[in-house]
């Protein structure tokens, strides 16, 4: 098994829970300005505030940070996707080859009959 097996094996995992952690990071950054003071915030509002300041601090972040990660799960999905593309044109033309030797079946004993 080569080195790079297992990080591709769990590419999207991988990026997920990254992309997570990235969003906890500025979520607890955004908490603490927001107790802090730095931040004004008041009551429920104030907290949704903050989560949304931490969702869009943390997506250029996610970008620039997670960019290996995400071409490795761009890869896996690709090559995932490529190979039920082609077990499913093998599935397609094994059914036509059964239908079409049915059909030549059916046609020569319809010829042997005339």
């Amino acid at each position: 098994m080569s080195s790079n097996g297992p990080q591709k094996s769990h590419a999207t995992l991988r990026y997920t829970s990254m992309r997570a952690s990235i969003f906890l990071g500025c979520l607890l950054v955004a908490l603490l300005l927001g107790h802090f003071g730095i931040i004004p915030v008041s009551g429920e509002a104030g907290v949704v505030f903050l989560v949304l300041l931490a969702a869009i601090a943390s997506a250029p972040l996610s970008y620039v940070l997670l960019s290996k990660q995400r071409d490795e799960m761009s890869s896996q999905i690709t090559t995932k996707v490529a190979g039920m593309r082609s077990r499913t044109a093998e599935r397609i033309a094994s059914q036509n080859a059964e239908e079409d030797a049915a059909d030549d079946a059916a046609r020569a004993t319809t010829s042997g009959q005339s």
